[in-house]
C-alpha cells in the first residue's frame, strides 16, 4: 500500500495554503475569516454527517470498541501527563501544551475511512465508522478541556458553546435515535464536508510558522511520539489482549497510527491559542504518518 500517495492530498492542501498566504494578496486577514467559517459552520456539519451516515452497531464490535476507546484514553492520559513529568515538565510551556495536547490523540477521520476501505473493504469501513462514532465525541471533549481549563473560561460553558462539540453531540444523538440525513439534502451536506476538509487544511498551511516549533521542540517531540510511536504500540497490545480477529486488528492498528485531525489547528486558533504552533504539528504529523502507518500495519501486524 502506498501511504505517501494516501497522505499526499492532505499534505498538498497544507502546502497550498502556506504558499497562497505568503505569496498572494490572500494574506492572514483573509484566512482568519476562513478559519471562522470552517470552525463555526463547515466543520460542525462535517462531524454531524460523518457520525450520522453509518449506523452504530455497538454490540457487533464491542471488543474493537473497547480496544479503540482504551487506546484513545491511553493517548489522552499520556498527553495530559506531559507537564507533570519531572524530566519534561519544566521544559514545557503550559499554554502551548493546552493547545497541542490534542495532537497526541485526535485523528484524521477521512484518511481513516480511505485506509479502512483499502484494508478490508466494506467490513473495514463499517468497523472504522463505529470507532469514529464512538471516539470522536470523547476526543473532542478531551481536546477542548485543557484549553478551557487553562483559559479559565469554564469547562462546561466552553463545551456548550464549542461548535465542534455541538456538531458531534447532535450527530451521535441522531445516530442513536436512528435518524438520517434526507436523500435530497445529502449532496449539499457532502459538498459542505468536502469544503471543510480542503479549507481547514489550507487554513492550517496559511497559519503555519515553522519557527514556532523551534521554541517548543521538547513538547513537539513528545506529542508526536505519543501519536506515532506509543499509540500504535498500545493498539497492538490491546489487540492481543482483546483477541481481535485479523480484520479488527488491522482496523485498530490503522486507527492507532493515523495522522492527527486537521481541525486541531482551527480549534487552537479559534480558542485564542498558538494556532501557528498547532498548524506546524498537524503538518509534521501528516508526514510522520508515512512512517507510523507502515510500522503499525507492516511491522506490528
Amino acid at each position: 500500500m502506498n501511504y505517501a500517495q494516501l497522505l499526499f492530498p492532505d499534505f498538498s492542501l497544507i502546502l497550498c495554503g502556506y504558499l497562497v498566504c505568503r505569496h498572494t494578496a490572500l494574506d492572514r486577514t483573509v484566512w482568519q475569516q476562513v478559519e471562522s467559517l470552517v470552525y463555526y459552520f463547515l466543520f460542525p456539519v462535517l462531524l454531524f454527517q460523518s457520525i450520522v451516515k453509518s449506523p452504530l452497531d455497538l454490540g457487533a464490535a464491542s471488543s474493537l470498541i473497547a480496544a479503540g476507546l482504551l487506546t484513545g484514553l491511553c493517548g489522552i492520559a499520556l498527553a495530559y501527563s506531559l507537564p507533570h513529568l519531572p524530566w519534561l515538565g519544566k521544559r514545557i510551556d503550559v499554554r502551548d501544551h493546552a493547545a497541542s495536547a490534542q495532537i497526541a490523540f485526535r485523528f484524521n477521520s477521512f484518511i481513516a475511512l480511505a485506509l479502512a476501505e483499502r484494508l478490508a473493504g466494506a467490513q473495514g469501513l463499517l468497523l472504522i465508522a463505529v470507532l469514529i462514532g464512538v471516539c470522536v465525541p470523547l476526543f473532542n471533549v478531551a481536546a477542548v478541556w485543557p484549553m478551557a481549563r487553562h483559559g479559565q473560561t469554564g469547562f462546561v460553558g466552553a463545551l456548550v458553546r464549542n461548535p465542534l462539540i455541538i456538531g458531534t453531540g447532535l450527530g451521535l444523538a441522531a445516530n442513536l435515535l436512528g435518524l438520517s440525513i434526507p436523500p435530497w439534502l445529502e449532496p449539499t451536506v457532502s459538498r459542505i464536508g468536502a469544503a471543510s476538509l480542503a479549507l481547514g487544511l489550507m487554513a492550517a498551511g496559511a497559519g503555519m510558522q515553522f519557527g514556532t516549533l523551534a521554541t517548543a521542540k521538547t513538547l513537539a517531540v513528545a506529542v508526536l511520539a505519543i501519536r506515532h510511536l506509543l499509540t500504535p504500540l498500545i493498539g497492538f497490545a490491546l489487540a492481543r489482549l482483546f483477541r481481535l480477529d485479523a480484520t479488527q486488528t488491522a482496523v485498530l492498528l490503522a486507527f492507532s497510527a493515523l495522522p492527527t485531525a486537521s481541525s486541531a489547528y482551527v480549534l487552537a486558533a479559534r480558542m485564542g491559542y498558538n494556532g501557528a504552533y498547532a498548524a506546524g504539528l498537524v503538518t509534521l504529523s501528516t508526514l510522520l504518518a508515512m512512517l507510523s502507518l507502515p510500522f503499525a500495519l507492516g511491522v506490528l501486524r
